[in-house]
């Protein structure tokens, strides 16, 4: 497998196979990979005649200096994992330098209130940092497709604005949550756990489950009270938030329109690790 640093020759190996109209899969990572990323790898081979994945932990989307620092990073691992997959991915690996000229930087955009709540309302800046190092992937790589998991389903509708403000010729596609057996979400910041905190972790889903079960039958308020009385009564777990909300604009629902489609989303810090999930309603 070709491991690329530097933009350029990235860019130069790129350039026949954009030449020849041949589609291009990027899979945009921050590393620590695990069977979420690699179901979002296997869907771009089935899509495109060549995928890109990148794996940078992006300084300009941590609001907090100690989760930057203690993202999981384990480079070596990642490309074993990544060729043992497939001989048509080439990974990207470039250091902070060679994506920031400078220090690193993030840019402006309008993203029309979607970054207002949730995870904007609880990491300033975080989505300007993502929008930023995305917009710089996809001028560097031109993809065809873009695959992202829907795990941070936030920061596709970010990235789908992003991508219409500043007209960029890609496709985003999303991609479903892939969960443990348990069912808790597979993701990075779960290597953080403890053996028993990642058993108590599946609590979470549990809890999404029970809101969405009620959801028919129950007002928002009240599904809203019992998922936070839920988290009140679990002394291992500080809920951050549970919202139900439009999934298109991202608006808090107060009460069920027949025409709009809901999701629940929830954070919440176990063992000091913060995760996040969601679910359709």
């Amino acid at each position: 497998m070709q491991i690329f640093n530097k933009r350029l020759d990235l860019q130069a190996f790129l350039a026949p196979l954009l030449k020849e109209n041949k589609t291009v899969g990027l899979v945009p990572t921050m590393g620590a990979l695990h069977q979420g990323h690699l179901s979002l790898m296997k869907k771009a081979l089935e899509e495109n005649d060549q995928v890109v994945v990148s794996v940078f932990v992006n300084p300009t989307q941590f609001n907090n200096t100690e989760d930057l620092e203690k993202y999981p990073r384990n480079l070596q691992k990642d490309a074993e994992t990544i060729a043992s997959l497939s001989d048509k991915i080439v990974l990207f690996a470039p250091e902070i330098s060679e994506m920031y000229q400078g220090t690193p930087r993030s840019g402006s955009y309008d993203f029309q209130g979607l970054d207002k709540v949730m995870e904007g309302a609880f990491r300033p800046g975080h989505f300007e940092g993502v929008a930023t190092i995305v917009e710089k992937l996809f001028t560097l790589v031109t993809p065809t497709r873009a695959y992202f998991g829907e795990k941070d389903y936030q920061q596709i509708l970010i990235i789908k604005r992003m991508v219409a403000e500043r007209k960029l010729p890609v496709l985003l596609v999303p991609c479903p949550i892939i969960r443990e057996e348990s069912g808790l979400a597979m993701s990075s910041r779960n290597e953080r756990l403890s053996v028993e905190g990642h058993q108590k972790a599946a609590f979470i889903y549990k809890v999404l489950q029970e809101a969405k079960a009620r959801f028919a039958s129950q007002p928002i308020a009240q599904i809203k009270a019992f998922v936070e009385e839920q988290f009140t009564q679990n002394s291992d777990f500080q809920l951050e938030y549970f919202l139900i909300v439009d999934e298109n604009t991202l608006q808090e629902a107060q009460q069920k329109e027949a025409h709009k489609a809901y999701r629940a989303f929830v954070a919440a810090y176990i063992e000091g690790v913060r995760l996040i999930d969601n679910l359709a309603l």
